[in-house]
């Protein structure tokens, strides 16, 4: 049976896995909802956006991200029976990004972790938007490689994703799909897709997220935060 130490390279989703996706979603939301004065459940926010947004990423698979999260507000307003925001309000959703919250163990967690792998970033957004998460709340991190939807021209779950990431960890550190563990939060993103391609994963399942779940679950290891998949490792 293998062991964590047994592998070279951490594929990581970031939005949900290292960012607060959720919370950083509802919080840019917020104002539209003030604004109605309405209240619905976090889960029903989250469902509903979630499928606005798979939806979207399939019709529009090279939009970049920030004009897709524009794009998809108006749309989320108008399931939930709201006004239609104006174009700069969703312009302002669409840039908010950049300053949705890192999970308070995910910056520490990856200096402990890259004690002992190479860290790629396999990210669902744009360029521009993961640099300001990256000169943000991942306090300027230096990720060992960087890859997200804009450079491949489609979105995860498309294996087209990992097959790009795979072939470009090979190309670039030498680092075989057998040594690599996809470390991530969503089922539905990471872990399936991942499975079907031969890829080993870390759950990191984040208790509470709605978003990415499915009945089915994909893993080899499983742990609530990423700081405890670094203890893990350093016990190991």
């Amino acid at each position: 049976m293998s062991q964590l130490a047994d592998y070279r390279l951490l594929s990581f989703d970031v939005y949900g896995t290292l960012v607060d996706w959720e919370g950083g979603i509802l919080a840019a939301f917020q104002p539209t909802l003030d604004k109605a004065g309405a209240q619905f459940t976090r889960e029903h926010l989250l469902t509903v956006y979630h499928e606005l947004e798979r939806e979207q990423q399939e019709k529009t698979p090279d939009m970049p991200y920030s004009q897709l999260l524009a794009t998809i507000h108006p749309r989320w307003a108008e399931c939930l029976g709201l006004a239609a925001p104006t174009a700069a309000e969703s312009l302002e959703f669409g840039e908010s990004v950049g300053k949705w919250p890192a999970f308070p163990d995910t910056v520490e967690a990856l200096k402990r972790l890259s004690q002992h792998y190479k860290l790629v970033v396999l990210s669902n957004v744009d360029r521009a938007s993961f640099a300001k998460t990256n000169a943000g709340s991942l306090q300027g991190f230096p990720f060992d490689l960087i890859i997200t939807a804009q450079d491949i021209g489609s979105y995860k779950p498309d294996l087209r994703n990992f097959a790009y990431m795979l072939k470009t960890v090979k190309d670039t550190f030498g680092i075989e799909p057998a040594q690599v563990l996809q470390t991530a939060q969503s089922q539905f993103h990471d872990h399936h897709p991942a499975h079907k391609v031969g890829l080993k994963s870390v759950w990191i399942e984040r208790p509470g997220a709605t978003m990415g779940n499915l009945a089915d679950t994909i893993y080899d290891w499983r742990f609530d935060t990423l700081g405890e998949m670094a203890d893990a490792m350093e016990r190991r």
